[in-house]
């Protein structure tokens, strides 16, 4: 059964930091590139990052730019995202979704369909 699942979300005060981990299963990961997305309440889902699969090339959206470091680790079959200095703006349900596509591709056209189920960040004082 292949499967996407984040964790690693939870809440944080402005300026904390918070790792996201997104696990695939049932599938080889070293052929997709990896997004990051988020979705706040009311709001779309908007793309924030990516991680390619040729070389690791990173890709950040006007979201998270300067202060979100993606990796990956093919072994691990895990996709990673650090988020620094975390502002009021960035509470939603992360998400990650892959795609064969490179990362400018993936970013302008996700998937319909294959999600996992996202985890929540908060950020209060």
């Amino acid at each position: 059964q292949v499967s996407l699942e984040e964790s690693g979300g939870g809440s944080v005060q402005p300026g904390g930091s918070l790792s996201l981990y997104c696990a695939a299963s049932g599938f080889v990961l070293n052929y997709y590139s990896i997004a990051w997305f988020r979705q706040a309440p009311g709001k779309e889902r908007e793309g924030v990052s990516c991680v390619g699969k040729v070389d690791g090339e990173e890709l950040y959206t006007d979201s998270g730019k300067g202060r979100l470091a993606v990796s990956r680790d093919n072994d691990k079959k895990r996709g990673y995202l650090q988020m620094n200095n975390l502002k009021p703006e960035d509470p939603a349900a992360y998400f990650c979704a892959v795609d064969f596509s490179d990362c400018r591709t993936l970013i302008n056209n996700p998937p319909e369909n294959f999600w996992g189920p996202g985890t929540r960040v908060f950020v209060s004082s």
